[in-house]
């Protein structure tokens, strides 16, 4: 694991006030550790070969404990794609909302996503190399659900496309989803790569390579 990855594999929540109250406290907690369980066990060993039994004890939890939260393995690992790939979108949306408020463009705010995503794909390398191989199978149960969770992520990107489009700031030639969904993907491959065969590259180098690229294809700058 390299040296800029400072959470490897966990799946932490968001900090809100339900993880702080007593009884949704301790389940979320439960059902956190659970999270954190199976995407470490999924990124060593697969899918298929990860039971119930080895969640459970890597969890430190009873194996009833696991069936309490989650109908089944399926569910489970339904349920951590559905929370990773909304803690994505919300620190994707964070980034454009809080640009908007400092009065920045549209192509700022989507070099504000760019970072967060790159952000995120740092703290959490092992569930988005899931993620990302989870989109290539078109065979698994939960594939409606790792569409809508996908949809929801993208539509942020395209709200700005769509906003900057209509304040003249972006060409109403721009492909509206196919671009916002070219900005995601290059986020998440690009980081991939960085972490896997360039892990010497600090966060802003690679960030700075690919807001490059944002201004000179997406703005128009040369």
């Amino acid at each position: 694991m390299t040296a800029h990855t400072t959470d490897p594999v966990t799946i932490r929540a968001m900090e809100s006030s339900n993880a702080t109250a007593a009884g949704g406290g301790r389940r979320e907690a439960t059902r956190q550790r659970l999270y954190e369980a199976a995407v470490t066990l999924i990124a060593e060993q697969g899918f298929s070969a990860t039971t119930v039994d080895e969640i459970a004890e890597r969890a430190g939890v009873a194996k009833g404990t696991v069936y309490y939260n989650f109908a089944s393995k399926s569910v489970l690992f339904e349920e951590l794609l559905r929370h990773g790939v909304g803690l994505l979108t919300a620190s994707l949306r964070e980034a454009a909302e809080k640009t908007a408020r400092d009065g920045g463009s549209k192509v700022d705010a989507l070099d504000a996503m760019i970072h967060a995503g790159l952000v995120f794909i740092t703290r959490y390398p092992a569930f988005t190399q899931l993620y990302v191989a989870e989109l290539w199978r078109t065979n698994r149960a939960w594939q409606s659900t790792l569409l809508v969770v996908r949809r929801e992520a993208v539509s942020v990107v395209e709200d700005v496309l769509r906003d900057g489009v209509a304040n003249g700031e972006l060409s109403d030639e721009i492909d509206i989803p196919l671009t916002a969904s070219a900005l995601v993907g290059m986020v998440l491959v690009a980081a991939l790569d960085w972490q896997a065969f360039q892990p010497e590259r600090s966060l802003d180098e690679v960030h700075a390579a690919l807001s490059r690229l944002l201004q000179g294809r997406v703005s128009g700058n040369r």
